[in-house]
């Protein structure tokens, strides 16, 4: 599930805008010279009269098909060509109906039990009357899932090779054929020259983005390695006006390829059980349907469906060959319950393909996504495909070893966006359709007309932050635009302006600047960086990896104990505080600074930083012998390590937020600043230890842990104590305390853990009512352990700056601060509400005892 911070609601709200715009855009347009058939209705016993679930349903002579609800109702369109309906479960004889083409049909289908014998035992599926004892579709599952491994290319061969080509298209679905003539289509009747239909729903469809990839696979058992090498790969269409490796990042996690056989399937950031899982057998419903027919081999079919049909499964069917005592499964069908908690999501369709080698080998052929999308309610929705096929299957050692040497697991080969037509022609599985190919030329046509061409900038900037100073090869970006404005109580109404220069420019070095003005203070603050990229960048210097030598200097107000981890202090959209903002000093700093990040997910980060922290009357520095400093000054050097294997994020012009938190994240940091060198007035020795990730709990919700220590081993004045960071908004933030006071503690040493329980509806899901708003559980713990020796207390060292009083800061007690929070998410699908009680340090002055706590998120 994406995690969304402040600012990131203005980067999903950005994008959620665009979609907007597009699909208001396109909301009355209409599919050309094909009419939809909509079949709809009920499937019952004939003779009792019940409802029954999961009843296949599918279209004779096409391949779309569906499962009854668990109130046996169904619904099914389509615009392509059928010859009759059909109804299918074990214990009931097949029927057939033939229906109205063009038209909506409604039906109430009656099915006579057959009483089917499998296995000398009769099984006939009904709403009350299942159980997994003597179930031979139980006992077939666990068959399957014992001999999984029997055909698994990667357990029975040492090398493992294949060529993959994935083509990803993303289109607006489902066009209405009605109210053509609208107003909003005077300027965009060349939209229809561009509607294409679906050839597996059937629906008119306009292509806005299409993504090709093709890769060699190699893998190698011992040592494991498994490593993809791209030699071709390009894109068109709107990721142009987002980030278009991040866009691709983004559609590559929530569209994984599937493994059916592993004990979760990762897709749309959530985890689904999978009918292999160990837990399957509990989760579904299993039925054997009758043998079908799949390419001429008579398969046994065996549905599953969950017992919750609100809960993280799926809809699914697995086909096996009749008789086949090595229990290969030749394809896989899978969709999700229409009542699932999976937010913007209609439905998913995945099929897959398997053939078997010569040695009995299981080889994926082919793997079909669909995912259609409805972001908002009566508008037309959003529509995403993945194809991949695979071919050259080999089990022989890659001619070319050097690969299993590299860190990352997806090696770019240097060439592979350059790749000519004639390359994808010679390699291109699925071919790229006419309409597809028109990608590029609708945005152009789009760009011309000016509703269309303002609504970009607008979204462009609300996404990145910045401004283009030209439609094409900006050289400065003005930004970041959510700075603009702000104020504290220090500067009282703060305006900012600033901006960074691009590639086109120059691709390697690059410049950021911004100046601001506090009107309760007059004072101008500025800051300024000029850095040099040893890589070359396509835009900006932020991209991803950065290997770069920069300097900067800054004067501005510094927040002692605010510290917000992704995003700006001065951000409008936290300038609301639950209490006066006042812990603040300003603050001279020179820096230089190293950085290299390599793509295995290992960076490091070596800087010189020269520091003036300068006293405000809220922040004095007053040492215990009664001498006024109205400065001090530090000169340190730092060095941060940094390893996050297989992060994902979403890239922006300033910051990067995560895509998904799958990866363990571990960062060391250490700061040294001698004593009476460069004007020290202490030394400096710091260490500090942070270490995060997130645990699935297959589709019952997952947790996010963060633990962090630190510790400071020599004398040093309040300024540069370790000071636990305290969250004075409304506001959900990470990695922060929302109930402790800005500096109401000080330590030399410390360790703090953050614990997020997000359940996705596991308790909510199984409640009558409630589980029709989809609401999710949250619980939080979030905890800090620290201490203050005698040599860094003021109260015992007169050497030191005593603590301000203005703050009331004091060292802990043995006992830990502690705060709990229980909350709901996904009201109204973007919003979670937290309500966090401080459980400890509950009598100090001027706290908060409990509180109700906001965020904006956008999630699946």
């Amino acid at each position: 599930m994406l995690s969304v911070r402040i600012d990131r609601y203005t980067l999903h709200a950005a994008q959620l805008v665009f979609c907007i715009i597009l699909l208001f855009i396109s909301n009355n347009a209409m599919a050309q010279g094909r009419m939809t058939t909509t079949i709809e209705g009920v499937v019952r016993d004939s003779i009792t009269g019940e409802r029954l679930p999961y009843v296949a349903v599918y279209l004779i002579d096409s391949d779309k098909g569906t499962l009854t609800d668990a109130e046996g109702n169904f619904r099914i369109s389509t615009q392509n060509d059928f010859s009759g309906i059909g109804f299918s479960i074990l214990g009931y004889d097949t029927k057939e109906i033939t229906v109205e083409y063009g038209k909506t049909n409604k039906l109430d289908v009656r099915m006579s039990p057959s009483g089917v014998k499998l296995n000398e035992v009769t099984v006939k599926p009904g709403k009350e009357k299942y159980s997994k004892k003597n179930n031979p579709a139980v006992t077939f599952m666990e068959e399957l899932r014992k001999r999984k491994d029997d055909n698994n290319p990667r357990k029975l061969h040492d090398y493992y090779n294949y060529t993959k080509y994935e083509k990803i298209s993303c289109a607006l679905n489902d066009f209405s054929d009605k109210e053509k003539d609208k107003w909003i289509f005077k300027k965009f009747k060349f939209i229809f020259d561009y509607i294409d239909t679906s050839s597996v729903s059937g629906k008119p469809i306009l292509n806005v983005s299409i993504k090709e990839k093709l890769s060699d696979v190699q893998y190698r058992k011992t040592p494991h390695s498994e490593k993809e090498i791209v030699k071709g790969q390009q894109q068109s269409g709107i990721d142009e006006i987002f980030n278009e490796e991040s866009i691709k990042e983004f559609l590559q996690d929530i569209m994984r390829e599937v493994d059916i056989y592993s004990n979760d399937i990762t897709i749309m950031t959530n985890r689904f059980v999978s009918p292999y899982s160990p837990i399957a057998t509990d989760f579904y419903k299993f039925y054997l349907s009758d043998t079908i027919d799949v390419d001429n081999e008579k398969c046994i079919e065996l549905s599953f469906v969950p017992h919750n049909p609100e809960s993280f499964g799926f809809l699914g069917r697995l086909y096996v060959p009749l008789g086949d005592s090595t229990m290969f499964v030749k394809q896989v069908k899978l969709l999700i319950p229409k009542s699932i908690n999976l937010n913007y999501v209609q439905q998913i369709y995945i099929t897959q393909n398997y053939k078997r080698a010569e040695d009995g080998t299981r080889i994926k052929m082919d793997d079909d996504m669909i995912v259609e999308f409805q972001i908002l309610p009566s508008t037309q929705g959003l529509y995403a495909r993945r194809r991949t096929s695979y071919r050259d299957h080999n089990f022989e050692p890659p001619e070319d070893m050097k690969y299993f040497g590299y860190k990352e697991k997806q090696i770019i080969l240097p060439d592979a966006t350059l790749q000519p037509e004639e390359f994808w022609k010679e390699n291109r599985e699925h071919p790229i359709k006419e309409s597809e190919s028109y990608t590029k030329r609708l945005l152009s046509r789009l760009r011309e007309e000016p509703v269309f061409y303002w609504s970009e900038k607008v979204v462009v900037a609300l996404i990145s932050g910045y401004i283009p100073t030209r439609t094409y090869n900006s050289k400065f970006d003005f930004g970041p635009m959510n700075t603009t404005f702000s104020g504290n109580s220090l500067e009282g109404f703060r305006i900012r302006a600033g901006g960074i220069t691009t590639a086109n420019l120059n691709p390697r070095l690059f410049a950021r600047t911004y100046i601001a003005y506090g009107f309760g203070d007059k004072k101008l603050k500025y800051w300024g960086e000029l850095e040099y990229s040893f890589n070359k960048k396509k835009y900006h210097s932020r991209e991803f990896p950065i290997h770069s030598i920069k300097g900067s200097y800054k004067y501005d107000v510094d927040q002692l104990g605010q510290h917000y981890l992704f995003t700006n202090f001065d951000n409008v959209f936290l300038a609301l505080k639950r209490q006066k903002n006042d812990k603040l000093t300003y603050m001279r700093r020179a820096r230089f600074e190293y950085t290299y990040e390599h793509a295995c997910g290992f960076s490091i980060n070596a800087g010189i930083n020269n520091e003036r922290q300068i006293s405000t009357h809220f922040l004095p520095f007053i040492d215990g012998n009664g001498t006024i400093y109205n400065h001090y000054d530090e000169t340190s050097v730092d060095v941060t390590l940094r390893y996050a294997p297989g992060e994902k994020f979403y890239q922006t012009k300033s910051n990067r937020y995560p895509i998904n938190y799958d990866a363990p994240i571990f960062t060391l940091k250490h700061t040294y600043a001698p004593k009476r060198m460069f004007n020290n007035l202490y030394e400096l020795n710091k260490t500090e230890l942070s270490i995060q990730k997130r645990f699935w709990f297959s589709a019952f919700g997952y947790t996010d842990i963060i633990l962090k220590g630190g510790k400071v081993w020599s004398t040093v004045s309040y300024p540069n104590l370790l000071l636990p960071n305290a969250n004075l908004s409304y506001t959900i933030q990470p990695e922060s305390f929302t109930l402790m006071n800005a500096m109401e503690f000080a330590n030399d040493q410390y360790l703090s853990w953050d614990i997020t329980y997000l359940a996705n509806g596991a308790i909510f899901n199984r409640i009558p009512l409630l589980k029709y708003l989809k609401f999710r559980e949250v619980f939080s713990f979030r905890g800090l352990y620290g201490n203050l020796s005698k040599k860094n207390n003021p109260e015992y060292n007169s050497e030191l700056f005593v603590f301000p009083a203005i703050a009331d800061c004091h060292s802990m007690t043995k006992t830990p601060y502690m705060e709990l929070g229980v909350g709901i998410d996904n009201i109204f699908t973007f919003l979670r509400l937290d309500y966090v009680w401080r459980l400890t340090y509950r009598n100090a002055p001027g706290i908060d005892k409990g509180g109700l706590r906001i965020q904006l998120h956008f999630t699946f």
